[in-house]
């Protein structure tokens, strides 16, 4: 076995403690690596607090991984020694099914097999993540980051970035469209830039003018103040796609939906606090879409990658060590950070 050192949560209340646990040799498809850098995702602090329940303790977060290969099982025929490499949001799928083969494994139909907070095959061991040293992972499931990506800057890419390359490719944003993030922290702010790469005329819809100046600097061509209704206004019928990243309920979203153009998408990544109450009117006099998305899949994933490397798309963060993860969840749930916080996993 391999002897890993991590902090992790033991309850729901407990906060994050340093934590030695063990992972398995690689078996002949995978690959032992060395963690160097993870990002903290909100999703990490959901889980650790048991909010959206059926939550396993020992808990060692962490799915936006980046770290350096140490090893390869004898029949891997993708990596090597020495390789610069990414972990996302799961490490396994079913790969039979007709969205597995359709390199839709993140919507496999019998469900992923997650990075941390869920349960190995044989029922009893608990698979842990990225806040950890050192990780043990199938060839199929692990990421190849370009080396023009710097590793802190690249953790975020694997939740975060996928996030939001997923609902702009899919939903066609490229020169001469119209795309609205509305929202702009850790998810938005890495929409801004990947829509702008992508050739889309950006707008930040927010709900304070803090953020306008880093807005434009990352790509934005307009920036709107969501809690003006005039401001709205002058964007009815406007925009070919909307993202919303905020995960609030609290949102009116018929504000938004009449922003659309006729046939137009609304795109939901951010999970809500508490249901939706929505009016359909404005779908359904403008023949207007209400959507979802979540992450990628693993070949679309290794496609952003590659796309953020050729054009210089990376996250903004703020890097810290392990013994400030519990401080930093604080902040993260104020929003006091701009815009992502990364945790230097060779200090653990």
């Amino acid at each position: 076995m391999i002897q890993a050192k991590g902090i992790a949560a033991t309850s729901a209340k407990s906060g994050l403690a340093p934590f030695s646990f063990e992972r398995r040799n690689p078996k002949e498809f995978e690959v032992v690596i060395d963690i160097k850098f993870c990002g903290i995702c909100h999703t990490d602090i959901h889980q650790v607090r048991s909010e959206w329940g059926e939550s396993y303790y020992p808990m060692v977060p962490g799915h936006e991984i980046a770290g350096i290969v140490r090893e390869v099982g004898a029949k891997v025929t993708k990596y090597k020694a020495g390789d610069q490499v990414g972990v996302g949001c799961f490490v396994d799928s079913c790969r039979e099914c007709a969205n597995c083969k359709q390199d839709l494994d993140n919507y496999c139909l019998e469900g992923v097999a997650l990075t941390y907070n869920s349960v190995e095959k044989d029922g009893k061991t608990l698979r842990q993540g990225g806040y950890s040293n050192v990780i043990v992972v199938d060839e199929n499931y692990v990421l190849r980051i370009p080396n023009a990506i710097p590793l802190d800057k690249a953790a975020p890419l694997l939740c975060a970035g996928i996030t939001l390359y997923s609902p702009l490719k899919h939903w066609k944003a490229e020169r001469g469209k119209k795309v609205g993030i509305l929202g702009m922290g850790g998810l938005g702010h890495m929409g801004v830039k990947i829509a702008a790469a992508l050739g889309a005329e950006v707008t930040v819809l927010s709900h304070s003018d803090k953020k306008r100046e880093d807005a434009l600097k990352m790509g934005a061509h307009n920036f709107v103040v969501t809690k003006n209704s005039e401001n709205l206004k002058k964007y009815a019928n406007y925009f070919d796609l909307i993202i919303n990243t905020v995960p609030s309920a609290d949102i009116k979203m018929e504000d938004f939906f009449n922003l659309l153009k006729l046939d137009a998408t609304l795109v939901a990544i951010g999970v809500p606090d508490k249901a939706l109450t929505i009016n359909p009117s404005p779908l359904i006099m403008m023949r207007r879409n209400y959507a979802g998305s979540v992450i990628g899949g693993i070949r679309e994933t290794q496609e952003m990658l590659d796309f953020c490397g050729k054009h210089n798309v990376v996250p903004e963060i703020e890097v810290i060590t392990p013994n400030q993860v519990n401080e930093a969840y604080e902040r993260v749930i104020k929003s006091d950070v701009r815009y992502r916080f990364v945790i230097d996993m060779r200090l653990i």
